[in-house]
């Protein structure tokens, strides 16, 4: 982990904050340089002015402290040393004479090389290092583009290979940079003592008559100054070496490493703080779009971007109460969009793997929670991801409970299926993954398609009334049905299951849909009335009479009520189109309804179970009559089992958008 996470540091903006402070140190010292160099030459080639000149030079070993290096540190011990060279300079500088071939040897040729070959490497250093950099953003680009849909696996592993080939490159230029930029901050302390000392020694050396008594003052100084120097050296040599073998190792890798969307560690769902780069849509013209790869991360409760070059971020989102969702775009992957609590300001972001996508979207989910503002953010997060994982962790059984219903013994579960004394079914030994697909899609709103809108409500079509009134141009079916109740509902969601016979897949749908909506902060629903009749279920619309959805009693498998939230109610139906399909002997199809009720959803299990009752004692008068005296009746002969629960349709205004108590 700590090789990867040096592998990428490399292209963070941390990184980069840090290589421009080393740049600008560089740029420096070269400026410095030169000035040093041309008051050296002067010194050199100006016998007659040798006064003036060694006064200028002392004055530029003096400004070395006023230069204000971005990386001084550590330059205490040359600030000094130079300080009391410029003290020297001063003293010796009514003594200096033609010293030309000694200064050139051991004053302007050392800095001259320092200048030509360490300073000339970092200029020559860092155009590889950009011109790495601009491959590797285009590499990048190209392979964002990828296509999600119509995905050629030969262009996907030519790119693939092209964004390790240009980030292996960039690495190890990058790697170079660095290692040269550490290492001129050693060369720059010998560079910038090594000719002084040359200076002086050869003045100590060629006047030494007359100097006794200021070599006696500058023995000392000068032996302590050739090991400063000679100590410096080591160091760079140590560091040189550990810099050295570390890029070996570094370098040494799987080309793996380097290749997007290859991290195999797990996603981390309790994040409150997320860096990276994302690619943001932007727009351009009234129907133009483009994309822009931009460093990112958050700040407390705000979003922040970094552009390139800029030494801090600016704010872009205030992520408090903020929503965050996976979106498709463009044909794009790993897109994800935020959107600000008013919903007038969003933003689509594309991340480069499915990891950091993921991980980005829990980040800013808790975030908008504001997490981060209690005592113990990375507590409370962990906990609310581990409440959530629970809710979606499949569970193979519910506890029963008996009680609470208007008879027990015909409200449980999917009764028609099996009874109290009856063993489980044979789907109560699957495994969670054989009742749901993993990653099936959920539901949340039933639409209605315009098509079949105008069907129900062209001129002389007839709506459904959900009071069990009757025209006289009523069908026979409406006439002869014994059961009409309507129970006020609200649809949660409905999934695709793979499992018909089985109670526990009306659980596990159940979970997955609340957790969903929990994650995704989906708590608007929309109110709607629930017939049951002793041929079919249909789910109304209140305001237009319309119906939503319509199950005949047969392709109902099982129905049951939530134990622990009695409000909660869901039914399995078989599919009644799967048999139309090309393939002959195909497995049904199964989908998973959940609703939320105004009343206990075992009332609504009892009178889906009565009904199917009827459904049965219809094929068998005697029993049927039998029903019809066990349980009182309305007026026009119908089943009376409740007290109706929905108001006047025509005051349906106001039930849309409620929120689940769920």
């Amino acid at each position: 982990l700590a090789l990867i996470h040096i592998l990428y540091l490399a292209q963070s903006q941390q990184t980069r904050s840090l290589l421009s402070v080393f740049e600008e140190d560089a740029g420096t010292l070269t400026d410095y340089t030169n000035q040093l160099l041309q008051s050296m030459q002067r010194v050199f080639g100006a016998q007659s002015e040798m006064g003036l000149a060694t006064q200028q030079l002392s004055q530029q070993l003096l400004d070395y402290e006023k230069k204000n290096f971005a990386m001084g540190k550590g330059d205490e011990e040359v600030i000094t040393t130079l300080q009391k060279f410029a003290r020297t300079v001063e003293e010796l500088n009514a003594l200096h004479t033609d010293l030309a071939n000694q200064m050139a040897d051991s004053m302007v040729f050392p800095l001259i090389q320092f200048r030509e070959k360490d300073l000339t490497e970092i200029s020559t250093l860092r155009e590889i290092f950009g011109i790495a950099t601009d491959e590797h953003e285009a590499s990048m680009v190209k392979y964002s583009r990828l296509p999600k849909k119509k995905e050629n696996e030969k262009v996907k592993v030519d790119l693939v290979k092209e964004v390790a080939y240009t980030r292996r490159k960039q690495h190890q230029a990058s790697m170079q940079y660095y290692c040269a930029l550490n290492a001129l901050q050693y060369r720059k302390r010998v560079a910038m003592l090594e000719p002084m000392l040359g200076y002086t020694q050869a003045q100590v050396k060629f006047y030494k008559k007359g100097m006794e008594l200021v070599t006696k003052k500058m023995d000392t100084f000068l032996s302590s100054v050739s090991n400063m120097t000679h100590n410096i050296q080591a160091q760079l040599d140590s560091e040189a070496e550990a810099m050295r073998m570390s890029q070996r190792e570094l370098l040494s890798v799987e080309d793996t490493v380097y290749m997007p969307d290859k991290d195999d560690d797990p996603v981390s769902r309790s994040l409150i703080q997320k860096s990276g780069y994302l690619n943001i849509r932007n727009k351009t013209g009234l129907v133009t779009t483009a994309w822009d790869r931009l460093y990112f991360f958050t700040q407390g409760g705000n979003l922040m971007c970094q552009p390139r070059g800029a030494v801090a971020g600016g704010m872009v989102l205030d992520l408090d109460n903020s929503s965050v969702m996976a979106v498709e775009c463009e044909d794009r992957r790993y897109c994800f969009q935020i959107t600000s609590p008013t919903g007038k300001t969003s933003m689509i972001l594309q991340a480069e793997s499915k990891k950091e996508y993921e991980e980005w979207i829990c980040t800013v989910n808790n975030i908008s929670r504001q997490i981060y503002l209690t005592e113990n953010p990375e507590a409370v997060a962990i906990r609310l991801n581990q409440t959530a994982l629970q809710a979606v962790t499949p569970i193979t059984s519910f506890e029963k409970r008996q009680e609470g219903s208007p008879n027990p013994d015909r409200a449980k579960p999917g009764g028609v299926h099996c009874s109290a004394g009856d063993a489980p079914g044979p789907g109560a030994s699957l495994e969670p993954e054989d009742l749901i697909a993993p990653g099936t899609p959920i539901q949340f709103d039933i639409v209605l398609p315009a098509s079949e809108f105008q069907d129900q409500n062209r001129t002389g079509g007839r709506r459904t009334n959900p009071f069990g009134e009757t025209d006289d141009d009523s069908s026979s079916e409406s006439d002869d049905s014994l059961l009409q109740q309507v129970f006020a509902v609200r649809f949660l969601g409905s999934m695709a299951v793979r499992c018909g016979d089985n109670q526990e897949v009306i659980y596990e749908v159940m979970r997955q849909v609340l957790a969903a909506r929990a994650i995704h902060n989906i708590f608007r629903t929309t109110e709607s009335h629930l017939m049951v009749t002793s041929s079919c279920l249909k789910l109304i619309d209140p305001q237009t009479q319309v119906t939503r959805i319509h199950f005949q009693l047969g392709e109902v498998l099982q129905f049951a009520a939530h134990q622990e939230n009695g409000r909660l109610m869901g039914l399995v139906v078989e599919d009644p189109d799967w048999s139309q399909g090309d393939q002959e002997g195909a497995p049904p199809s199964y989908s998973a309804f959940v609703f939320e009720s105004n009343t206990e959803g075992e009332k609504i299990c009892f009178t889906i179970n009565l009904a199917k009752e009827i459904v049965e004692a219809k094929k068998d008068p005697e029993a049927l009559a039998e029903l019809m005296k066990s349980m009182p009746l309305t007026n026009d002969g119908k089943f009376l089992l409740l007290e109706a629960e929905t108001g006047d349709p025509t005051n349906g205004e106001g039930q849309e958008d409620l929120e689940s108590e769920a």
